[in-house]
């Protein structure tokens, strides 16, 4: 098992990885976050990636594997839906929900550390 001090940890100005990122655009937003629009945050999150690119910046892979959840994601949200989702129909799922879900877990860690350093 890696030390504390062998585990390489990616740090971009004040973003500690992609669900950092994201939360800082759907603040930044005002958007809700079991409300997301992935137009719009798919969008601000690649050209976030770019400008990152252009300074010359190396993205680590996890920021590309957000990016392309993101692009599923809003993909999956453009393209008609033969099961339209109903208000009776609990069998749709949004296919946000396992973003959101991760989202909400990264905040309240981030919110709580002391959480952490009780285990």
């Amino acid at each position: 098992m890696a030390n504390e001090e062998d585990v390489l940890t990616f740090k971009l100005q004040s973003f500690e990885g992609p669900l950092d990122l994201l939360l800082h655009l759907i603040k930044q937003n005002e958007m809700d976050i079991y409300d997301i629009e992935m137009v719009a945050i798919t969008s601000q999150y690649l050209d976030y990636l770019h400008r990152m690119k252009k300074m010359q910046l190396d993205i680590a892979g996890e920021y590309l594997v957000m990016a392309a959840t993101l692009l599923n994601i809003k993909s999956r949200l453009l393209l008609p839906n033969e099961q339209a989702p109903q208000v009776e129909d609990e069998t749709y799922e949004d296919p946000r929900e396992e973003l959101v879900q991760q989202l909400l877990l990264h905040q309240a860690f981030k919110e709580q550390p002391q959480i952490l350093r009780l285990c």
